[in-house]
């Protein structure tokens, strides 16, 4: 799990049919300090998360094949939780 901040959203005209219906988000993962870690990243979200919200993030793949109900979605990343 990754804690990660909510910078934007995306959408696609093309995606993996797996994909309809999820909002897509652009997230950048966080440090322990709550500095920026890395790269930005593309993360699916039912929850409705909102840009400057923090999320908890997963990429264990057996977690994101139960959400999306798929075990060939190109998923990665998936939010599960929103911080108190």
């Amino acid at each position: 799990m990754n804690l990660a901040r909510v910078i934007g959203t995306t959408t696609a005209t093309v995606k993996h049919p797996s994909m309809n219906g999820w909002r897509m988000l652009i997230v950048q993962p966080l440090g322990a300090d709550g500095s920026a870690d890395g790269e930005p990243l593309i993360a699916v979200d039912e929850l409705g998360a909102r840009v400057g919200e923090n999320v908890i993030l997963t990429s264990d793949g057996g977690a994101v094949y139960d959400a999306i109900g798929s075990k060939k979605t190109p998923v990665r990343w998936i939010v599960i939780g929103q911080p108190d």
